[in-house]
């Protein structure tokens, strides 16, 4: 699919206010707080975690892993929102405990963050996680033909990204299809509006050309995987407007579009980890199937 042209006019009031989701949601200290706190109850009594494992040279390119019980565990791949410049692994271990008890493994990636790394660098280094991933796992008993990677915010559009990759030209060792499907919640697929937006183009330095690399709503994906995508009732028009179109430019992967009425875009992210959310039960039957 190429780029409309030319592309839509934002203004850089709208696009702060579409997509500054810190100022929509004025309780988002608390909810970091939340995450933070719960994550690192779970790491206290995890019975199998393996923390701050390197991945790749940079000192920034480190993941936990949170194993399942018994050999060959399915293994889902989570990867942060904070747009790309800011949050941390840590904050997110709490997605390893429901997902334990049902038997899956779960691995929760960091990145170097923006202002320090671009965009590219980032995809390129969750590139290298998911290598190493499927080239580690009988070392962590996983079950490298169930691999589903899912993330938040940024972490959708990198999960959109990994659903893009050619795994082969990256290395020849690597299969053709390394992900068996991806859950991106309230994901960014275009990244056009961001280069307007004041609040946080100073650090991303989108350009046209950039945003024409790094947009999964202007690429193909590589393989037949399929994806789910979820988006909040009470998000911005430009997060619904997003999800909805991957929706259409993906159409022949896409296995459901979730709506999660009663969130906003901080919300959703632990749904996913919810054992009584939709969200949850499709990512765990995609993860086992």
């Amino acid at each position: 699919m190429t780029r409309l042209d030319p592309p839509p006019a934002y203004s850089a009031e709208f696009c702060d206010s579409e997509y500054n989701s810190r100022a929509r949601i004025p309780d988002f200290p608390e909810l970091f707080a939340s995450w933070a706190s719960r994550a690192k109850a779970f790491r206290a009594i995890a019975p199998r975690a393996r923390l701050d494992v390197r991945y790749g040279p940079s000192s920034t390119e480190r993941l936990d892993l949170f194993l399942a019980d018994g050999d060959r565990a399915p293994l889902l791949v989570f990867i942060h929102g904070g747009y790309w410049r800011s949050l941390d692994k840590s904050d997110f271990s709490w997605v390893g405990e429901a997902f334990n008890r049902e038997g899956v493994s779960v691995a929760v990636v960091n990145y170097g963050l923006a202002p320090k790394f671009t965009i590219e660098e980032i995809v390129c280094q969750m590139v290298r996680a998911s290598a190493w991933l499927w080239r580690r796992s009988k070392d962590y008993g996983i079950d490298r033909s169930r691999m589903v990677v899912a993330g938040h915010s940024a972490g959708g559009h990198l999960t959109a990204m990994m659903l893009a990759a050619r795994w082969r030209l990256w290395e020849s060792d690597l299969p053709e299809t390394l992900y068996q499907g991806g859950v991106a919640v309230s994901g960014i697929y275009d990244l056009e509006p961001l280069r307007h937006a004041p609040f946080i183009n100073g650090d991303l330095k989108l350009t046209p050309q950039s945003v024409a690399r790094l947009s999964p709503l202007y690429m193909t994906p590589s393989g037949d995987a399929p994806l789910i995508t979820a988006v909040g009732g009470l998000e911005s028009s430009e997060f619904k407007r997003q999800t909805r179109e991957i929706g259409q430019a993906w159409a022949g992967v896409i296995k459901k579009q979730l709506q999660l009425p009663d969130d906003n875009h901080l919300t959703t992210s632990p749904r996913i980890a919810d054992a009584s959310s939709a969200l949850f039960k499709e990512t765990l039957a995609l993860v086992k199937r």
